[in-house]
């Protein structure tokens, strides 16, 4: 019988498909002449000349590649999906999960199967109007106002401290729901659209329910989710002045992230936390992109598929930022009109800049090529593949800066950013929750020890109260 498409998953896609095929479809051929221990691709002109700069090399038994000089590597979804121009399926898929659909269908020679979609109708929500709310802000030294976020945050494993940092960026907002009669209360964080005062919408979180689970979420009717972000800036200064700007996908995961983090980071008072309230969007991204020109960015969203897709958006909306900044002169506009859309400014034809730049770039890729395959071969000390790791970063830094002088822009306006990613769990929240049950257990064994030693050679009150405590911890085992 033959394979339905539709019975297809991502999970077949990476058992049934070498990533070697993929890279072949896409235009890249095997250079025999490389060298190297695992196989690389490159691509060539019209002209048959190979296109220096652009090349994958293969890693983990055809299972993964990485394209120097980057670190990042791919498996056959991610690398679609990061690269869609290479695909020819690309011109009639917009949508990165169909992408990766038709390429991979087309190589296992799977028809694709064509459903309809149904559009349900929709009524056009009136904009939103905070006027229609009831506003309850935090006071931080009055305590019947503090009292009132308590059962918002106490589940949520968000200190008393934490709240009072933040205290400026959150509300509680009541609405009454005309359809049904009955007031509604949620905790709601502010969405604004970057360098704009007035309020665009409220990122809403519901009180938890009786069971402890968590309640509604989501966003208030009319808000403006294609822009407006919340936006909680910590310090003082504008947003053109930010020197750290944190992201994430949802307000609580920020003030997780706060708070497990300021002891070591006091320089966190001072940065912009910023929630997206769920999916970023280009118009989110931009518009906060635009506002902070020399800001580095930290990409705090989800450890899962979706966040790390979410990351590739933000570095492509980075790198297209870059490229606005920088001037087109007749000498710099070869190497530019070689950079593929909206990647990294070192990803143009190496060729095609100047030989001093050239050379640079050739250290760099040979250091960082024996750098991986000292990784992957596990013959290597781990000092040396330290100290090769060293000597490759520093090349490449070389490199970047030699590329920025001939680009004519400066360190500053070429726009950093670095993944961040919870060691713990899917999200920051979760993280928090996670380093709270750990500490819980941690005292409750201590409290064990003692108490069991103590029982040792106490009298029969001793002995019974160490029982007491032992059924207690049990009790509360139970509980939780």
């Amino acid at each position: 019988m033959p394979m339905s498409a539709n019975d297809l998953t991502y999970q077949d896609y990476l058992d049934r498909i070498n990533i070697q095929d993929v890279l072949v479809h896409a235009g890249y051929t095997l250079n025999r002449r490389d060298g190297l221990r695992y196989p690389s691709y490159v691509r060539h002109d019209s002209n048959g000349r190979r296109i220096h700069g652009d090349k994958f090399i293969v890693t983990n038994h055809g299972t993964s590649c990485f394209r120097p000089p980057e670190q990042k590597t791919y498996n056959l979804i991610s690398l679609i999906k990061t690269f869609p121009s290479m695909f020819p399926e690309h011109v009639r898929c917009t949508n990165p999960d169909h992408l990766v659909n038709e390429v991979c269908r087309t190589l296992l020679n799977v028809p694709n199967e064509h459903r309809g979609v149904i559009v349900g109708f929709q009524k056009e929500a009136k904009p939103f109007n905070l006027n229609e709310y009831s506003i309850h802000a935090f006071r931080k030294y009055d305590f019947d106002s503090i009292k009132k976020f308590y059962p918002f945050f106490v589940t949520r494993g968000i200190n008393l401290d934490t709240q009072k940092a933040f205290s400026a960026h959150f509300i509680l907002a009541t609405k009454e729901a005309q359809s049904e009669g009955k007031t509604y209360t949620n905790l709601s964080f502010p969405l604004y659209v970057p360098g704009n005062d007035n309020v665009v919408g409220l990122e809403e979180r519901g009180r938890p329910r009786l069971d402890g689970s968590s309640g509604y979420k989501g966003k208030a009717m009319g808000s403006n989710s294609s822009e407006g972000l919340w936006i909680a800036q910590l310090g003082k200064g504008g947003l053109a002045e930010a020197k750290h700007v944190y992201w994430f996908e949802s307000a609580y995961d920020a003030m997780s992230y706060y708070q497990l983090h300021v002891k070591d980071k006091p320089e966190l008072n001072k940065a912009i936390f910023v929630s997206t309230g769920g999916n970023p969007t280009v118009g989110q991204m931009r518009g906060m992109l635009k506002q902070t020109p020399t800001a580095l960015h930290h990409i705090c969203f989800d450890n899962d598929l979706a966040g790390r897709q979410f990351a590739e958006n933000f570095r492509n909306e980075l790198h297209q930022q870059v490229r606005f900044n920088i001037k087109e002169t007749p000498e710099r506009k070869p190497y530019l009109d070689s950079l593929p859309f909206a990647q990294d400014l070192a990803n143009g034809n190496i060729d095609l800049l100047p030989d001093s730049v050239k050379e640079k770039y050739a250290k760099y890729e040979s250091a960082w090529e024996e750098t991986m395959s000292m990784r992957q071969s596990r013959l290597c000390f781990d000092g040396d593949i330290k100290e090769q790791e060293k000597q490759a970063v520093a090349l490449n830094k070389d490199f970047r800066s030699s590329l920025r002088a001939f680009l004519g822009i400066t360190s500053m306006q070429d726009t950093q950013s670095v993944r961040e990613i919870p060691f713990k769990g899917k999200d920051w929240n979760e993280q928090l929750l996670l380093e709270r049950e750990e500490g819980r257990l941690a005292a409750d064994e201590t409290d064990e020890t003692r108490n069991v030693t103590s029982g040792i050679d106490l009298d029969a009150d001793g002995e019974i109260e160490a029982c007491e405590s032992e059924e207690k911890r049990q009790n509360h085992k139970v509980r939780r």
